[in-house]
């Protein structure tokens, strides 16, 4: 049984993709999560990861090579397995990634016609969109039109939550919902029916009972492979914010605001009804309120540099009894939780502690900062001396493969932002040719990014290491799961004033505690420690940063 892996669509604008570099070659064993190639899009160049294991049977496109998306990219099956009927037969489906089994020559054909229905004309079957590179399922956290609602392009159907944010999905058809596939708070596949649109009256059991697939031969189109998915890339979008509307939202003495609006506005302390709302009929949006500026604040909130996840509220019992409850577990906790759980378990880590002298360095954040419209961090201080550290010890700039190790010559920090519903990890590309101040202004903006949900997806890839700030929470020492395919996380505790010795004397000085975690299988202990040696130097002699 062999699975067919086409080109990718890896950003909502992509029509084509390039493949800058093979990581494996025909006869490679693949192993779930591996790199197969890194592809160039319209917006980034990104690791395309392996969700199937077996043998590299064959690679479509050769490196340098472009082609639309759905095109044959690869195929993966067991060692020695005949796939020439595949080949021959050039097979398009319209999935990122499909399981075929091998069938006798000249049958796959005639069993998808037997099992391929007409779409009645004027009808638009609506699956479940890919919204990030790495989603596998959406969820459906509120549909805001029914069955028998009349639609019109540019109304929003529904929210959809994936492994990074809630969007808003908006409609580029006009007619009558028909049927919906995924209920409120389900989940189902990218790709899996979402739902259908259409006129009024329209029999559609017969799509529905094929859940969606179809063959569109009432289509004026001339290409016969061209399907639903295709054509709703052209139609349909995602997006964060519905078109401004000046509707009054209260006349009737009622609050239309999406559940992520809500939430959103409860997260911040906000009252809603305070919020005018730009979206259809006034409907308050997450825009709205995440623009929204109160008149007055009744009450004081406390600014932190990075806000803590939130929790959800728990009313709790009275002394002697006992309850629980379950909360469904978002894409982006899902997300975190394979991500770190596959590091974690496959890994053989290691960490190293080192404690810094920050007296100079805070001597020195102080100088610069005292420039018109200059502000530098701490954090942007590790950030920098992190890589240019990288850039003496290349080996831990580095990403490890069953058959090879990956030596990065370019350096990408990933800096960990605590968001609402978990960690973002946003990249300050090309580290190392960045200025201290340049460094600071990418990591806000990226931050900013992150917490309002509006940061895209090429701009939290390609990380070639990772630093993790807990200091402004107090955290004095600690140790991250690496953020594979990275080899290595730094870890950044607190600054604590303390008695130190210095030239002999006891005094009061300032110092930061750094744990360094390496995947043994790339990164060895003298290696780590000689990295962490020269991080030191770096921090403690912020002048060697500034040349």
């Amino acid at each position: 049984m062999a699975t067919v892996i086409n080109m990718p669509r890896l950003s909502d604008t992509m029509e084509e993709g390039v493949v800058a570099k093979w990581l494996k070659n025909v006869g490679d064993k693949i192993e779930e999560g591996d790199i197969l190639a890194e592809i160039e899009t319209d917006k980034a160049t990104m690791e395309f990861e392996s969700f199937y294991e077996g043998t590299l049977l064959h690679i479509g496109i050769p490196e340098g090579g472009s082609s639309p998306v759905d095109v044959l990219l690869a195929i993966i099956g067991e060692e020695g397995e005949d796939i020439s009927a595949i080949i021959n037969s050039n097979n398009t489906d319209t999935k990122t990634e499909v399981l075929e089994e091998v069938k006798e020559e000249n049958t796959s054909d005639s069993d998808a016609s037997d099992t391929s229905v007409t779409v009645p004309e004027g009808v638009e079957v609506i699956t479940m969109p890919r919204l990030s590179d790495t989603m596998t399922d959406g969820t459906v956290a509120a549909w805001l039109k029914k069955v028998g609602d009349v639609v019109a392009e540019g109304d929003i159907l529904a929210e959809i939550e994936t492994d990074k944010a809630t969007m808003e999905f908006e409609c580029f058809y006009e007619g009558t919902i028909l049927y919906i596939g995924v209920q409120e708070g389900e989940t189902a596949p990218v790709d899996s029916l979402l739902t259908i649109i259409g006129p009024a009256g329209t029999d559609v059991s017969a799509i529905v009972a094929n859940a969606g697939a179809s063959t569109d031969t009432a289509a004026p189109e001339s290409k016969p492979t061209e399907t639903k998915t295709e054509k709703q890339e052209d139609k349909t979008k995602v997006k964060e914010a519905t078109a401004p509307n000046t509707t009054a939202n209260n006349s009737s003495g009622r609050i239309f605001a999406s559940p992520l609006a809500k939430k959103i506005a409860a997260d911040k302390g906000i009252n809603i009804a305070d919020i005018a709302g730009s979206g259809e009929n006034g409907r308050i949006t997450k825009k709205d309120v995440e623009n929204y500026t109160p008149v007055a604040a009744p009450i004081k909130q406390v600014a932190s540099i990075e806000p803590v996840a939130a929790a959800p509220v728990m009313t709790f019992v009275a002394t002697g009894e006992e309850k629980s409850e379950e909360i469904k577990n978002s894409q982006m906790r899902k997300a975190i939780a394979k991500s770190l759980g596959t590091s974690k378990f496959s890994a053989p880590d290691f960490s190293l502690n080192i404690e810094v002298d920050m007296d100079s360095a805070m001597a020195s954040r102080k100088t610069i900062n005292a420039i018109p419209d200059t502000k530098v961090s701490f954090n942007d201080m590790v950030v920098k001396a992190c890589a240019m550290a990288l850039q003496k010890h290349p080996q831990v700039n580095t990403s490890w493969t069953d058959n090879n190790t990956i030596y990065h010559s370019h350096i990408h920090v990933g800096v960990a932002v605590a968001v609402d519903d978990g960690l973002l990890v946003p990249v300050v590309k090309h580290t190392n040719q960045m200025s201290l101040t340049q460094i600071g202004a990418t990591v806000r903006d990226l931050a900013g990014k992150a917490r309002k949900k509006k940061i895209s997806p090429a701009e939290m890839q390609g990380s070639t290491f990772t630093v993790s700030n807990l200091g402004m929470f107090g955290i004095e020492n600690f140790t991250s799961i690496i953020n594979q395919p990275n080899s290595a996380i730094l870890s950044v505790g607190a600054i604590v004033e303390k008695p130190v010795v210095k030239n002999g004397q006891i005094v009061v000085g300032n110092t930061m505690k750094l744990t360094l975690t390496c995947d043994h299988r790339t990164v060895d202990g003298a290696v780590g420690a000689q990295f962490l040696q020269t991080l030191k130097t770096f921090i403690e002699n912020p002048v060697t940063m500034l040349a």
